[in-house]
């Protein structure tokens, strides 16, 4: 089992920047693949980002891949997504969630989630 929580949402400009972070406890988090997800108001979880258990691959959507970039760092228990060129449709709770084994992109394939952090864009 492993505990995920979400930090570093908030308020930012169109264009700017903003780097989230998940730190897990409990199980080792390099037996996980990683994932982030956004859920805008009235409408379902998409997938943004994931990585493989060792950071060697990830695979984005395409509506933020050459924007986002997501990475890890296993000594730490934590998993990060760098938000650059941010859009308002980037406006979003956004999720980080767990999976044992390679990597991931189906929400329902996902056995760990965090509460979320709210990211909003200004326009």
């Amino acid at each position: 089992q492993v505990q995920l929580v979400e930090s570093g949402g908030g308020l930012v400009q169109a264009g700017g920047s903003l780097r989230l972070s998940c730190v897990a406890s409990g199980r080792t988090l390099s037996l996980y693949s990683m994932g982030w997800f956004r859920q805008a108001l009235g409408k379902e979880r998409e997938f943004v980002a994931t990585i493989t258990k060792s950071g060697s691959s990830t695979v984005y959507a395409d509506s933020v891949k050459g924007r986002f970039t997501i990475s890890r760092d296993n000594a730490k228990n934590t998993v990060y997504l760098q938000m650059n060129s941010l859009k308002p449709e980037d406006t979003a709770v956004y999720y980080c969630a767990a999976v044992l084994g390679t990597i991931r992109i189906g929400k329902d394939e996902y056995d760990y989630w965090g509460q979320g952090t709210q990211v909003t864009v200004a326009s």
